[in-house]
């Protein structure tokens, strides 16, 4: 039986291995002219036709919507959530792995569901960090969603490409890419949901479309959600069995239910990753005064990443902020019991969070007029020991150092740390002294 292509074509292959003409098929009940355009592909057939067109072709109207039999959508709907459990509380590579396969059994027969599966694959992709990978498959699909809108909305393509131009390190190119999705997003007034969400996130770790972002967090807060991983795992573990069992149905519905108890604690991850950045942002400049602001954003921020049992960097990067914000407003012994929290993380965390902490201790000595020579030397070598860390991150990081040895006055150390902030990103120079180095701190 034809399954190629879309609806329109498998009518036409349909009718033409039939040998029935365009009048013929139509009937009584249509007319040739709209047999031609739906094969054409200028008209959808509505459900009721859809059935009508079905049974006189001899095919189930699932097929004929969809290219494939009710069985083989079920099957490739189950494949579809279990792939998305792997992405959302499992391994990303399976993840990637189960994705393609299904890219693979249904490009051809049902370009729904192989779309689906594409843009799994990129997030997949994009979760393993392999980035590169991750814009071509992005760029790839924003194509296609230009030629097929009523198939795919490239409002989330966008904001994914920011997000990876952004951890690439091509920061004019996220810029513009943010722009353009809070653009698409303030048109049709999305200022909630999923994709506000994302879009929050990829704006402010761009440092722009604030305003937005404020409006994006005022509306959805950052929730207090109980980590239900065990309940997710469980129902998880009650599809499988299902699936085994032959009844795919129940597995689609137990899969389906795992990925709602999980989504609650995504969404506040993500909300609490957004308070975080902005708050940061909100912190480091020197001419916002609202800190009580940045203060709940912090904290909001520190109470999800420490009661949903996340990644220990996340619950490590938000006790830097809060112990940043607790300096300015001269909370400095706060700020040490912060810091020294970040060192008990660091067997889990790596060389990045560890220095960030002797960063926060070294602040504190500068602002009580200590000596902070040992914090700053020992954030240097933690950063010099982790060539894993993320460009972005140890730009940063190294920059930061920078910005501290200056404060302290040791002008060679400043300018060693901008220097190593450049070559995270890639660009080796030579900073001929204090001159290179005032130029990078302005």
């Amino acid at each position: 039986m034809p399954s190629q292509g879309t609806i329109g074509d498998r009518v036409r292959g349909l009718r033409l291995s039939r040998r029935m003409s365009q009048a013929q098929l139509a009937g009584p009940d249509l007319s040739d002219s709209y047999v031609s355009l739906i094969e054409s592909g200028k008209r959808t057939p509505t459900p009721a036709v859809a059935r009508l067109l079905a049974e006189r072709l001899g095919c189930t109207t699932e097929f004929l919507l969809h290219g494939i039999e009710p069985r083989q959508r079920i099957d490739t709907e189950l494949s579809l959530r279990h792939a998305e459990l792997e992405l959302h509380h499992g391994s990303p590579a399976v993840a990637a792995d189960r994705f393609k396969a299904i890219m693979q059994a249904s490009d051809g027969d049902n370009a729904t569901l192989a779309t689906r599966a594409h843009v799994g694959f990129a997030r997949a992709l994009e979760a393993q960090g392999k980035i590169e990978q991750a814009v071509e498959e992005y760029e790839r699909l924003r194509r296609e969603a230009m030629e097929h809108p009523e198939r795919l909305s490239d409002l989330p393509l966008i904001v994914a490409l920011c997000r990876c131009y952004q951890r690439a390190g091509d920061r004019l190119r996220a810029r513009d890419l943010g722009a353009e999705a809070q653009a698409k997003a303030e048109r049709i007034g999305i200022v909630s949901g999923e994709v506000a969400i994302d879009l929050a996130l990829a704006l402010v770790e761009t440092g722009t479309g604030l305003p937005y972002v404020e409006r994006v967090l005022d509306l959805t807060g950052v929730p207090e959600v109980r980590d239900r991983t065990a309940e997710v795992q469980a129902l998880w573990r009650a599809s499988t069995t299902a699936a085994e069992g032959d009844d795919s149905a129940l597995a689609v519905q137990l899969a389906e239910d795992a990925l709602a108890v999980g989504r609650p604690a995504r969404t506040a991850l993500t909300s609490a990753r957004i308070a975080r950045e902005l708050a940061q942002i909100r912190v480091m400049d020197p001419n916002f005064d609202d800190l009580e602001r940045a203060k709940e954003l912090a904290e909001a921020a520190l109470r999800v990443f420490t009661g949903l049992s996340a990644d220990p960097r996340e619950l490590g990067r938000s006790l830097a902020v809060l112990g940043w914000l607790r300096i300015r407003t001269g909370d400095t012994a706060s700020a040490i019991e912060l810091a020294q929290r970040m060192l008990e993380l660091s067997p889990a965390t790596g060389g990045i969070i560890a220095a960030t902490a002797h960063l926060v201790l070294a602040k504190a000595a500068l602002a009580r007029s200590d000596d902070a020579t040992l914090a700053l030397r020992r954030a240097h070598e933690l950063l010099d020991g982790d060539p894993e860390a993320h460009e972005r991150e140890a730009a940063k990081t190294w920059r930061m150092l920078g910005d501290l040895y200056g404060q302290a006055g040791d002008r060679r150390s400043q300018a060693t740390a901008y220097r190593k902030a450049l070559e995270a990103v890639g660009i080796h120079v030579t900073i001929p002294g204090v001159a290179g180095a005032a130029m990078l701190a302005g």
